[in-house]
């Protein structure tokens, strides 16, 4: 897994130096990997309005719902931190918050799998995985409204 795993990492660390952080200087990238090995990513994009950021997660799972592919998520990394030129600085690894977890389950639930998330630090020193099951435990999702069956 490590090395399919540094990758995913690597591709999340590129996503995060598109973010448009203006406001909290923080840049967050997350890459997926679908089932057919393919990797999408996603960067926060911030707003004046701050209710209406995009976390770099939402970002991603948008992408991949909009060209239908929900149903195929396999497993994501999330790498933060504040840019200090080409690199990202921070020692610890970013979670995804609340709302991403959620966002997240829906389609972990969809494609059927308590998927790896891998959450770096920005500076790539720490790297904490966990199954999306232990960020979100009781989640609720499509299965409690009888969307999906097993």
């Amino acid at each position: 897994m490590t090395d399919a795993r540094d990758a995913l990492i690597a591709a999340a660390r590129d996503a995060a130096s598109r973010a448009y952080a203006p406001y909290s200087g923080y840049h967050v990238g997350a890459a997926l990997l679908l089932d057919n090995g393919d990797v999408v990513t996603g960067a926060n994009v911030e707003n004046a309005s701050y209710g209406l950021t995009l976390c770099a997660e939402t970002a991603a799972i948008a992408k991949i719902a909009n060209e239908g592919w929900i149903d195929r998520l396999a497993e994501v990394a999330i790498v933060g931190g504040r840019p200090d030129g080409d690199a990202l600085i921070g020692s610890e690894p970013v979670h995804p918050c609340g709302r991403c977890r959620q966002i997240l389950n829906e389609a972990a639930e969809r494609s059927r799998a308590d998927i790896w998330v891998h959450c770096a630090s920005g500076d790539g020193t720490s790297i904490a995985t966990y199954r999306l099951s232990e960020l979100l435990p009781a989640a609720f999702g499509p299965k409690d409204l009888g969307l999906i069956t097993d």
